[in-house]
C-alpha cells in the first residue's frame, strides 16, 4: 500500500516534530527529557494551561489569560527597549511560538538570524513553524542552510528525509535516511530514521 503523505502527519510528524523540538529548545545546557519533547500540549502551569482555550469565563481563565498578556507585554518591552539582546529576543520568539502565535515569532527569530546567520537553534525553530504551515519549501531552505555550514548535523538531515516523505518523495526520504543510518548508525536520529523507514514501506 502506497504510503500517502497525510500519513505522516498524523505518525511520521511527531517523529520530525520531535527532532526539531530537540534543537529549538537546545540552549548550552542539556536538552530536556524526550517525555516533554515529544509532547505538543503546553505545560500544564498557571501561566501557560489555559492558552488556546475557547472559553476564557472557565475555571479563572480570565486571571490566566491576563496574566499571559501581561507577561507578553514586558517581553516585548523589553525587546523593543534593547533589540540586540538575542537571548530576550529569542525569550519572546519562544513565548509566541508556544502562545499559538508562529506568524508573530518568525520575525523575532529573523532578527537573530541576522546578527548571527549560524545559528542552529534558531533556524530549527524556523523549521518548526514552516513544517507545521505546510510551507515544506521554506522548511527546506532552513534545514539546507543548517546543512551548509553543518554538514553532519544529523537532525538536520532527519528532517530533510522527513519533508520529503511529507511531499510524497519516498524513495528520496529513504535515501536520505538509509545515508544518516549509515554515516550515524548509533545516534537517536538514526533511530528515528529506521523506525519512519519501516513506515514507508
Amino acid at each position: 500500500m502506497k504510503f500517502k503523505p497525510f500519513y505522516l502527519y498524523g505518525i511520521l510528524a511527531v517523529l520530525v516534530i520531535a527532532v526539531i523540538i530537540i534543537a529549538t529548545n537546545q540552549r548550552e545546557e542539556k536538552i530536556t527529557s524526550m517525555e516533554d519533547i515529544t509532547n505538543k500540549e503546553m505545560p500544564q502551569d498557571d501561566v501557560h494551561k489555559n492558552l488556546g482555550k475557547e472559553n476564557p469565563m472557565m475555571h479563572g481563565q480570565v486571571k490566566v489569560s491576563e496574566e499571559v498578556k501581561k507577561q507578553m507585554e514586558e517581553m516585548k518591552a523589553a525587546v523593543d527597549a534593547n533589540p540586540n539582546d538575542t537571548s530576550k529576543v529569542r525569550e519572546y520568539a519562544d513565548f509566541l511560538l508556544a502562545a499559538h502565535k508562529p506568524d508573530e515569532a518568525i520575525p523575532y527569530y529573523e532578527m537573530i538570524l541576522k546578527k548571527d546567520p549560524k545559528r542552529n537553534d534558531i533556524r530549527f525553530s524556523l523549521t518548526f513553524i514552516y513544517y507545521n504551515k505546510g510551507e515544506l519549501d521554506k522548511a527546506e531552505k532552513e534545514t539546507n542552510q543548517i546543512l551548509s555550514y553543518d554538514k553532519n548535523n544529523s537532525m538536520a538531515k532527519y528532517n530533510l528525509g522527513a519533508i520529503e516523505a511529507t511531499r510524497g518523495n519516498n524513495d528520496k526520504a529513504r535515501q536520505i535516511w538509509n545515508q544518516l543510518i549509515q554515516d550515524d548508525p548509533k545516534s537517536e536520529t538514526a533511530d528515528l530514521a529506521r523506525n519512519a523507514l519501516t513506515m514507508l514501506k
